[in-house]
């Protein structure tokens, strides 16, 4: 049984990248290698955000699909528990008592009681490869319990910041339909003072009332997220409410991203080690079929007490006693051990290649992760220039159009560039926010391989 941080126990002809190849791609920001294993088991707290680190907290103690990863977990420590059984005598007890005659004899009793013991002394090895598999079935739940947490935290704070990133696109909307309102008030005044059509009118107004249509899917969509909060923390939907009613900025990944070895990211993820106990529990069954093809000892016996009296139980002379040994092999089956032998070998091969299709998805998700977050990175930094000339250009035609140098057509457009401005900006900020956090997820943040390895 492999151990947290050993070498991993399956071995694949697949040759490991030294480095990522997408690692360049962020240089620009700091990195470091070699994270710290609490920081990176902990790594929602890195945010600096109170309510995420609740949210998370909440989840990983109340959510369902962790209460049922737990579930599990004892199915499976039930179930070697019953390998393990197999090792040990089986011992029972019996009593009776029968009345009864024979042809004329006289109507007699018997009385009986004691004990009967039997033992497989696995000299094939078949009970041995059933709880080397019952094992590593148990160490495959508990890592499926800690991915399960792993899973469940990135989901919590992948919806924190969708809701955080929400409320300030609706901040905007209503800051831009502020100063729509303020364009159609000082348009009015110019239409009744002659200075400015109705078409001009009904332009502002058109762009205000189309600013304010997003105002209540914003708000749908912000509750939906909130319901989405509540139901991976384990709560009902109306325990959101607090949530829409406090306004917070998209939580900020930390400066520093703890970027590891592809090696190190490999043995850190708890669903690669599933994988690769699944594949032990695999190769432990293909050795219990073919032990089951061998002849099979048994030994057996019985002590116990026999009288026609019940006073008579306890006499030295009541007393009987039995050894058996018995040896039990298959002659012919029509090949059905041996089909069995290769259908568990066939098995094996499913699970090793489950374990490299898993090393392989594990890479990718890394290298798109790393991708994923050069990209924004660099997208945030021209939408943030961008957004400051757009607003920089929609003042200064509002202040022109209100003196009459301008015509209303390029307040508008500079209206609606500032409103896709801001909004794309703060969508990109909440998105290299996911980014960290898938990345996260990807090197296999939110445990420690300790947590997995009790008894």
């Amino acid at each position: 049984m492999a151990k947290p941080g050993d070498a991993p126990a399956v071995v694949t002809p697949l040759e490991l990248p030294q480095q990522w190849s997408q690692a360049p791609a962020i240089a620009a920001g700091r990195t470091r290698t070699a994270p710290g294993p609490t920081g990176l088991a902990l790594w929602w707290r890195g945010f600096g955000d109170r309510e995420l680190v609740a949210q998370v907290e909440q989840a990983l103690q109340a959510g369902t699909s962790v209460r049922s990863a737990r579930a599990a977990v004892e199915q499976a420590r039930a179930l070697r528990d019953v390998a393990q059984a197999g090792r040990w005598p089986e011992v029972g007890a019996s009593a009776s008592v029968q009345r009864g005659r024979s042809g004329d004899a006289a109507v007699g009793n018997s009385w009986r009681a004691g004990l009967d013991a039997a033992w497989d002394p696995d000299l094939a090895g078949r009970q041995r490869a059933s709880i080397s598999a019952s094992e590593a079935e148990l160490q495959a739940a508990r890592y499926d319990l800690e991915q399960a947490r792993v899973d469940l935290a990135a989901e919590v704070a992948l919806s924190y910041i969708e809701l955080r990133g929400l409320q300030a696109r609706l901040a905007i909307a209503r800051a831009n339909l502020a100063a729509q309102e303020d364009t159609l008030q000082i348009t009015d005044w110019r239409v009744q003072a002659g200075l400015a059509s109705s078409l001009d009118l009904e332009q502002a107004r058109a762009a205000a009332e189309q600013t304010r249509a997003q105002i209540p899917a914003l708000r749908a969509s912000l509750s939906k997220t909130a319901h989405a909060l509540a139901l991976l923390g384990g709560q009902v939907p109306a325990a959101s409410q607090p949530l829409l009613e406090t306004v917070r900025p998209v939580p900020l990944p930390p400066a520093d991203l703890a970027l590891s070895f592809p090696a190190d990211t490999l043995r850190q993820r708890a669903d690669l080690r599933v994988a690769e106990q699944r594949v032990l529990a695999a190769l432990a069954r293909v050795e219990q079929a073919d032990a089951a093809r061998w002849p099979s000892f048994q030994l057996a016996g019985s002590l116990g007490l026999a009288a026609a009296r019940p006073a008579d139980l306890f006499e030295l002379s009541s007393l009987t006693r039995s050894l058996l040994a018995g040896l039990s092999a298959s002659l012919f089956d029509g090949g059905a051990a041996r089909a069995q032998v290769r259908a568990q070998q066939a098995a094996l091969e499913q699970s090793r290649l489950g374990y490299e299709t898993a090393l392989l998805a594990a890479l990718q998700q890394v290298e798109d992760g790393l991708a994923a977050l050069a990209g924004d990175r660099e997208r945030l930094l021209r939408l943030q220039a961008a957004a400051e000339a757009a607003a920089n250009a929609e003042l200064l035609a509002r202040q022109r159009y209100a003196s009459g140098l301008i015509d209303f057509r390029t307040v508008l457009d500079t209206q609606r560039t500032l409103l896709s401005a801001q909004s794309e900006l703060e969508t990109t900020r909440a998105a290299l926010s996911a980014d960290h956090v898938r990345l996260y997820l990807a090197l296999g943040g939110g445990w420690t391989p300790d947590a997995a390895s009790h008894p």
